[in-house]
């Protein structure tokens, strides 16, 4: 192992950070910290029209929610403008660049024929070796890279393979616009060489990107780092994937519920597999993770699946951390701050004390708030209607005679309570199921709740039974 290693993950501030941003920050984080290396964060907002501080501040918070880290701090590619600039100029100096001339009309009569034509190199290079005298003074123009127009440009590529352009296809890409602007291919390959980048680790919509940076690479003499490109994230129909699909922003997976560990656990496992196992504690990712293990085709994504796993996670957590978990949510779901402005040392004491029947039902976050939501709820309880359907005049009769029978116990837990509500079952020629139902439905509202007589230890025996005289009296 050698700590040379450095990857970086470079997403564009325009948007939320997406699940596939996700993935591939997972994946730099991962190879980076088997190798004792480091991962950077470059944020590319040089597209200044798009890039927004609410974007920038989205992918920071999904990334420090997901658990993934990064060294150093945050650098921003706009800043360093001045210095793409700086090279732009050296290879005009030595002569790996020229000034381009030509106007937006030229340019697009260009296109045209070239697309007329089959050809994909679009930009004809009318000033590639024409005398700067001849220029327009009028124009500002751009700087592009003098591109090799025989022979192959080759990416010898981790996740890919061998991939080979015919160099003829390729334009004189614009290095600096009019403007003076640099351009996203500039910036990248500025950036990743000055950061000390030894891997490249981003998503197969940006190979033919590294064709183009290749040969900025080789016109300036610098060594281009390591390859890899991983497929993309389809949607369970092998289609693009949409919203429909998935693709949402993290933030969006964190108010569905899910915990960052059993995300962090199904992305990783998009792509990239370790024999059959399924499960990966962080460590064994850590252990586990390489490059050639990552497919070559695009992975799927399944709902279902991920909320299998994220059960999985919720059932095998602990207590305390999902109680801190369950609270972290709720600033990011409908109703959250109701049963926020309700949480104190006695509510927290009982979510905790409910937590170990709770966490067996749940398979999100959200499923665990809704099945808490007895300890939360006002009185006098709002009733499902099917569970009213059960609260008949013989019922509610029912239910005030076993709080009667209730209210006399010196110690409340689910043991005694239990034993009393056997008793008064057996007592009045009653099966436990005739009384155990409206019992719930007194105490929860609801036909389904966790085990009713953990319910009564949670709740207490002052809740209780004011609940169960709320209904008998009603």
């Amino acid at each position: 192992m050698t700590d040379s290693v450095v990857t970086r993950f470079a997403p564009s501030p325009t948007g939320f950070l997406h699940i596939g941003g996700a993935r591939t920050a997972l994946f730099n984080w991962l190879y980076a910290r088997r190798r004792g290396g480091r991962m950077l964060l470059r944020i590319e907002d040089t597209d200044r029209e798009r890039s927004t501080p609410e974007a920038i501040d989205a992918i920071l918070d999904g990334l420090k929610w997901l658990g993934l880290d990064w060294d150093g701090d945050v650098i921003y590619q706009f800043q360093r403008a001045a210095r793409h600039r700086e090279v732009a100029e050296q290879m005009l100096a030595s002569g790996r660049a020229y000034r381009c001339y030509a106007t937006a009309e030229q340019l697009k009569a260009m296109r045209e024929t070239a697309r007329a034509e089959g050809r994909t190199r679009l930009y004809d290079g009318m000033w590639r070796d024409r005398d700067p005298a001849e220029a327009p003074s009028a124009i500002r123009p751009t700087i592009r890279l003098k591109a090799p127009q025989t022979g192959e440009t080759v990416i010898d590529d981790q996740v890919q393979g061998r991939v080979v352009w015919q160099n003829e296809s390729l334009d004189d890409l614009v290095l600096l616009r009019g403007d003076g602007n640099p351009t996203y291919m500039l910036a990248v390959v500025v950036d990743d060489h000055d950061m000390g980048v030894t891997h490249v680790i981003r998503g197969d919509d940006h190979l033919i990107n590294a064709a183009r940076q290749k040969q900025i690479y080789d016109a300036l003499g610098w060594e281009l780092p390591s390859m890899s490109h991983i497929p993309l994230i389809h949607g369970p129909d092998g289609s693009k994937l949409s919203k429909r699909h998935g693709a949402l922003g993290v933030e969006a997976y964190r108010a569905m519920g899910y915990v960052p560990a059993a995300l962090r656990n199904y992305l990783v496992r998009l792509g990239w597999s370790h024999g059959d196992q399924e499960i990966f504690s962080t460590q064994e990712m850590i252990d586990a993770f390489d490059l050639p293990a990552i497919g070559r085709s695009a992975a799927r994504f399944d709902f279902a699946k991920l909320e299998n796993l994220n059960g999985h996670y919720i059932r095998h957590a602990g207590d305390q951390s999902l109680v801190t978990l369950f609270e972290d949510v709720l600033s990011y779901v409908p109703d959250g701050a109701k049963v926020k402005a309700k949480l104190n040392d006695a509510t927290r004491a009982q979510l905790l004390k409910a937590m170990p029947d709770l966490k067996q039902r749940a398979k999100t976050l959200i499923e665990l708030i809704d099945s808490a939501n007895f300890i939360f709820a006002d009185r006098p309880l709002a009733i499902d209607p099917k569970a009213a359907v059960l609260l008949t005049p013989e019922t509610r009769q029912l239910i005030g005679r076993l709080g009667a029978a209730l209210e006399p116990l010196s110690a409340w837990t689910a043991e005694t309570t239990e034993a009393a509500t056997r008793a008064f079952a057996e007592h009045n020629n009653l099966k436990l199921g005739a009384v155990a139902q409206p019992l719930r439905v007194a105490l929860t509202g609801r036909t389904t709740s966790p085990g009713i007589f953990d319910v009564l230890a949670v709740l207490g025996r002052e809740e209780c039974l004011a609940r169960l005289a709320d209904q008998a009296s009603a």
